[in-house]
């Protein structure tokens, strides 16, 4: 069995604690929101083709959240400014959802964190500029 899923629990709640810290989220509820939010306005903006092979540097929790409840029928929408897709990020459960303006860059930082940063950047090079541009933080 791979390390990678032996590990996964853990390796999600290392991610979550970068993620709140660098965001400044008090719970990981509110920060698991943040995050949830920012893959799926990301995952908006790409091809099937794309999304699936994105999904594959991302560490196992990641990678299902990244997937779940997708419908891949969905319009795709066109990459936009960092503050008009901070929005979107913030639409999700509005009423519970707490992520800053700086969701995108924040939950970049974290990721950059916990994924093998050759591969992630190998794979952003081979992505639209909108894509990479996303993952700047």
């Amino acid at each position: 069995m791979p390390m990678e899923y032996q590990l996964a629990s853990q390796d999600f709640e290392r991610f979550l604690a970068d993620a709140r810290d660098i965001s400044m989220l008090a719970t990981r509820n509110q920060t698991y929101t943040m995050v949830q939010g920012v893959l799926q306005v990301f995952r908006r903006r790409l091809d099937l083709r794309d999304a699936l092979r994105f999904a594959d540097v991302l560490p196992p929790v990641l990678r299902a959240i990244f997937v779940a409840d997708w419908d891949p029928d969905e319009a795709r929408l066109p990459f936009e400014d960092r503050a008009a897709m901070a929005r979107e990020v913030q639409a999700l459960r509005g009423n519970h959802n707490l992520s800053p303006d700086t969701a995108i860059s924040d939950v970049a930082a974290a990721l950059r964190k916990n994924v093998d940063v050759a591969a992630f950047e190998a794979l952003l090079a081979t992505l639209p500029q909108g894509a990479r541009d996303f993952w700047h933080a």
